[in-house]
């Protein structure tokens, strides 16, 4: 069981080490002289060398109780040390069947090509990489994952086929919008976050992950040069706030700027399709300073009037509102409304205007140390998340799987 120990903690040193590990260290750790065994604090110890011992003991007879689910064992192991574990166990498993092929757009990102080994080395499916191989295998090496280079498929403008298809694509869309053929040749073979949508159009990949070097709003504005991600056209997105062993989706927190009752209905849906593809039963709530009409305000109107939208088109999830967020979260503060249609603590909040919802998630992540998946964009036609620009490894890891998963 000793030996059993000392190998997980040699495979261990030799694999990639999260950012997370990096920043409390202040250094980046790669194995080799001053690097050959993992530091005490690193999170993920607890599932790897638990269970190698307990396979030591059970191969050698001296475990008195075998564990019969050895995966079930390592995931309760991960959701000790990581909250969002538990509700990712579900979506991994999920992407390890699909077996999708993922663009990484991004390829000039160690954080980026980091993400896209793991994405691979973990049997999630394909991971494509979008950028200059030179490039890519300068930056792999310097992250101490040279053996990663022969794995990645480095795609690009100027190694594909079908560069003349995507353009043409590109200008049947974008030529009545101002766009000639000098502005399509730029975008389709310049930009990455255009060709990588060029690709997943054309079904070259099954899904993208984008965003961590550029800003949201600017990447979903060259997302919707390709694919049809306007706020017109449905798309929201979701971030998925974990805090003490609750999950709370809140909504919207990067495409609508100031959504009328109509999009607030939109919003709501998106919402719930969200939750339901992270396990959850949606239960909707329309967030406001006003409770129930009271006290009477202008910018509350739309609140009340969303879930009279909702009533017209008969959906199927439960949904209250307007109410004050306490509220829709706590059973005391909600049993003083005896005729609430919601059944429980609500679960998906809808909020009136995007930098509401943002100040909401990134309060709540920097004030109460709550951990955030998202946004999680919904309402596209194909697959698409993007990463915000201080995405870690995991972060942009989780991206992908959510991606691979079509959650949205």
């Amino acid at each position: 069981m000793k030996i059993a120990c000392a190998h997980a903690l040699a495979r261990l040193a030799r694999e990639d080490v999260p950012d997370e590990v990096a920043m409390a260290y202040g250094r980046k750790l790669t194995f080799g002289r001053d690097y050959i065994i993992p530091t005490p604090f690193d999170p993920r110890l607890i599932h790897v060398v638990p269970p190698a011992v307990a396979r030591a003991g059970m191969e050698t007879g001296v475990a008195r109780r075998p564990i019969v689910d050895m995966d079930g064992y390592e995931e309760s192991l991960k959701t000790r040390m990581d909250p969002t574990a538990s509700i990712l166990r579900g979506i991994n498993a999920r992407a390890r069947k699909n077996q999708s092929t993922v663009v990484f757009a991004e390829g000039d990102d160690p954080r980026v090509l980091r993400a896209a080994v793991s994405y691979q080395r973990g049997g999630y499916g394909r991971a494509l990489v979008v950028g200059r191989e030179q490039d890519v295998k300068q930056k792999l090496e310097a992250e101490g994952l040279g053996d990663a280079v022969r794995e990645l498929r480095v795609v690009n403008a100027a190694n594909t086929d079908y560069l003349d298809t995507y353009k043409d694509f590109l200008y049947e869309r974008l030529q009545r919008k101002g766009h000639d053929r000098h502005d399509i040749h730029r975008l389709a073979a310049r930009d990455r976050h255009v060709f990588s949508a060029l690709m997943l159009a054309h079904d070259h990949a099954d899904a993208m992950v984008t965003g961590a070097t550029r800003k949201s709003a600017h990447v979903l504005e060259l997302i919707n040069h390709v694919f049809d991600a306007s706020p017109q056209d449905g798309a929201v997105g979701v971030s998925a706030v974990l805090n003490k062993g609750r999950i709370v989706l809140i909504s919207d927190t990067l495409v609508h700027e100031w959504p009328d009752e109509n999009d607030l209905a939109v919003i709501a849906e998106r919402g719930a399709s969200v939750a339901r593809d992270l396990g959850l039963e949606p239960r909707v709530a329309f967030l406001s300073f006003s409770t129930f009409g009271y006290p009477v305000s202008e910018r509350a109107t739309k609140m009340h009037m969303a879930p009279k939208v909702l009533d017209a088109r008969g959906v199927d999830f439960e949904y209250e509102g307007e109410m004050t967020v306490d509220v829709a979260l706590n059973p005391k503060a909600m049993e003083q409304y005896p005729f609430s249609r919601l059944t429980g603590p609500a679960n998906v909040l809808v909020v009136p205007a995007r930098h509401s919802a943002s100040i909401s998630v990134k309060l709540m992540q920097e004030m109460a140390g709550a951990t955030v998946i998202g946004p999680i964009l919904s309402g596209i036609d194909r697959p698409i998340q993007i990463c915000s620009t201080t995405a870690t490894v995991n972060d942009i890891l989780n991206m992908a799987v959510l991606a691979a998963c079509k959650v949205g």
